[in-house]
């Protein structure tokens, strides 16, 4: 899309006005206009002091004061959602964090792919299986992954359900990080038991050997192990804001501040499809005080990356722009440098993180979609060579994972392979790291953050 010639004012609607990628073709306008007005009545999922919190801890962020930690399923789905499961997804994070703060020396801030990461965007508006042609599944807030005509139709109610699982799976994370599971002394308790017996398992259970240590020194010392430092964490949502009507359903203005602010998560990102910088997705983001995530691929330009500041966060706010690098391991040491040298020069105010699973997806002879855990972490090192190179803060990272046994990345320590990635296939949309891939990832980041 051409720059407009004259800005669109912004209101919570105004998107509408503009060029909006990746939208379902919904076949009932009034049903969707229904679905939404229902969305509309609701409470808010997160709240505006929550937002602002997490700008808070991501301008730290963004001064190498702390280290984002951002991970979840790569499309959440209805069927895959019980209390044991939302428990080992969190089980997964906290244990990443604990040891990254621990070999880093670093506090981590926690940020799931969680609580409405249900919508997809796609390279096709269609798919073809055997002659037979379908709209494309563009996650489980539009349609259903079976590939027949009922279940391919895009569905408004399914926004409605997405957003009451959004709501329970948040009630849930709120008392697992508040209500006594996440206390530093069960921190063996985190350990998956699949993990456990492997070389990444051992490792941890190390590290929460000389935490229990520390802990009982602390407390010999007279030092109140009941504060909430020791016993809760802050855990956020996030998720791509893709479907704007729903977004813009769960838009609240601020009593406090008068600001807007999108209640459906703490942090949204927008695609690298949809990151136009004249578009409807930028353009709405624009106008909310949530942090903001934005994806950029190998063809970002220095260019680009000026246009996006601009319109995300035109008075340079630190915490207020995530830009979330996804280039390859082949790309990401010649890529990523120039946009960083050009950012620093520039004095713009940004947290960087790594996506170092979406530039490294393929399609194995077996014909599953996977990644090589050894891709993954090669584009890792290349994104904190790039920024040691130019002397810029490796923000976070940005990761596709899960607390279940599955095998969808082949690699890693129990060196899977590509005979067994039908043992536990299981992702409805892109593969996942799982939890020992994960904790082996989080391994090697402390070490290159300590470094």
């Amino acid at each position: 899309m051409s720059s407009t010639t004259t800005p669109v004012a912004w209101t919570p609607s105004s998107w509408a006005e503009l060029d909006a990628k990746q939208q379902p073709t919904w076949p009932d306008a009034d049903a969707l206009s229904l679905a939404l007005r229902e969305i509309e009545a609701q409470p808010p999922l997160v709240f505006a002091g929550e937002a602002r919190e997490l700008s808070k801890q991501l301008a730290r962020v963004s001064r190498g004061e702390a280290f984002l930690l951002q991970g979840g399923d790569c499309a959440e789905t209805f069927d895959a959602f019980s209390a044991d499961q939302i428990r080992d997804k969190f089980k997964v994070l906290l244990q990443m964090a604990v040891v990254l703060t621990y070999g880093a020396q670093l506090p981590v801030v926690k940020v799931g792919r969680i609580a409405g990461q249900f919508a997809k965007p796609r390279s096709s508006d269609t798919e073809t299986r055997d002659g037979q042609t379908m709209p494309s599944y563009r996650g489980d807030a539009v349609n259903s992954l079976a590939f027949d005509g009922g279940a391919r139709m895009p569905d408004p109610q399914r926004m409605v359900k997405m957003y009451h699982q959004s709501s329970s799976t948040l009630n849930l994370l709120r008392a697992f990080a508040r209500g006594g599971f996440a206390d530093l002394r069960r921190v063996q308790e985190w350990n998956q038991e699949f993990v456990g017996d492997s070389p990444q398992g051992k490792r941890y259970e190390a590290i929460g050997e000389e935490i229990d240590r520390a802990l009982g020194f602390l407390a010999a010392a007279g030092v109140d192990l009941s504060a909430p430092t020791f016993h809760q964490v802050d855990a956020y949502t996030s998720h791509e804001a893709l479907l704007l009507g729903y977004e813009q359903a769960l838009t609240r203005r601020d009593s406090l501040t008068g600001d807007f602010y999108d209640c459906s998560a703490h942090m949204l990102w927008i695609g690298e499809r949809t990151r136009d910088p004249d578009g409807a997705h930028v353009h709405f983001l624009s106008g909310v005080k949530n942090p903001i995530g934005c994806k950029l691929g190998p063809t970002a330009t220095p260019d680009e990356v000026d246009e996006l500041v601009a319109r995300l966060n035109p008075d340079n706010i630190p915490g207020r722009l995530t830009f979330i690098t996804r280039f390859g391991a082949e790309n990401v040491s010649e890529g990523l440098p120039p946009l960083l040298a050009h950012s620093r020069e520039a004095g713009h105010n940004l947290v960087w993180s790594c996506d170092p699973c979406h530039g490294n997806t393929f399609t194995a002879e077996s014909g599953y979609k996977t990644r090589r855990y050894d891709d993954v972490m090669a584009e890792v090192r290349g994104f904190f060579g790039a920024h040691a190179q130019e002397g810029t803060v490796p923000g976070g990272v940005h990761v596709e994972l899960t607390g279940e046994d599955v095998t969808e990345c082949v690699g890693g320590a129990r060196d899977i392979l590509d005979a067994d990635l039908g043992d536990r296939y299981e992702t409805a949309c892109d593969p996942r790291l799982n939890a020992e891939q994960s904790l082996e990832l989080a391994f090697e980041m402390a070490e290159m953050l300590r470094s």
